[in-house]
């Protein structure tokens, strides 16, 4: 396969601006990037990135760490159960046909295009409702400490989180940060900011996961995965400025109606209306 330096980085690109703007996204969306614009099949496009949506999201996340903004007893705990479960759906996508794998990974980004789009509505709403009261979430932080009050069903709820999380990180190639942002934001009091920052975190133990399976198998194409990582690398740094900046409601549509386009593109692929 002849691959020029600046597509990889270029895609690479795309993916780290997304992480770097949401928090998550990226890796639901350098999978899409790879098959079409790098013409690989899934179940190659999905460890190159994964390489990609590690290195960059452990950057993020030092820096979230460094602004005091990773919780990161939570991240330890849905990561270390992520990674334990990403090796299996490596071995899940190895054993699926190409095209219901195709096709699954379209209905999963339908899918989180619908609730995305959802997620904007309301946001965008000048009387949107309120967050619940505090006693309706497992996790609730300590005002005092600033960190997590741990108790049995907050462990349960971050675990179950990182066994999602992980198990579509290995047979999808996605970061799962679309499992854990909502999550975080459904059964903890964290800030948005703190939100995104523990996310990162998580995506890149995951990643380690999910990447050290497909190694161990030796279906990770390097020479693509190296420039690739590099492009979203240097996107997420440069785009945590810009985030700053922009509408969270108009991004979240942005990325919602972008989601829906390439997973109408991938099911069409799927389905053999559209040539590989």
């Amino acid at each position: 396969m002849d691959l020029s330096l600046f597509n990889p980085l270029a895609l690479g690109g795309v993916v780290g601006l997304i992480l770097a703007l949401a928090g998550a996204g990226g890796g639901i969306l350098s999978v899409p990037l790879l098959v079409f614009g790098l013409h690989l099949s899934i179940v190659q496009a999905a460890p190159v990135g994964l390489v990609a949506v590690g290195i960059a999201s452990a950057i993020g996340a030092v820096l979230g760490l460094r602004e005091g903004l990773v919780r990161y007893r939570a991240a330890a705990l849905i990561g270390v159960t992520g990674m334990l479960l990403a090796p299996l759906g490596v071995r899940l996508a190895g054993a699926l046909p190409p095209a219901p794998l195709t096709v699954a990974f379209a209905l999963l980004l339908a899918g989180v295009a619908w609730r995305t789009l959802q997620q904007s509505r309301h946001a965008a709403r000048p009387g949107a409702a309120l967050a619940p009261d505090s006693q309706q979430w497992p996790c609730v932080l300590n005002p005092d400490e600033g960190r997590l009050i741990w108790t049995l069903p907050c462990a349960w709820a971050l675990a179950a989180t990182g066994a999602l999380a992980g198990l579509l990180s290995g047979m999808l190639g996605v970061g799962g940060g679309f499992v854990i942002v909502p999550a975080l934001g459904r059964y903890t009091n964290l800030a948005t900011r703190s939100v995104l920052a523990t996310s990162l975190a998580v995506i890149a133990l995951v990643s380690v996961g999910a990447v050290g399976a497909a190694a161990w198998q030796g279906s990770v194409a390097w020479a693509v995965a190296g420039p690739f990582a590099a492009g979203a690398v240097i996107a997420l740094l440069a785009g945590r400025r810009l985030a700053a900046r922009l509408s969270g409601a108009r991004l979240q549509q942005a990325f919602a109606l972008t989601l829906a386009a390439v997973a109408l593109l991938l099911l069409a692929r799927g389905l053999g209306w559209v040539a590989a």
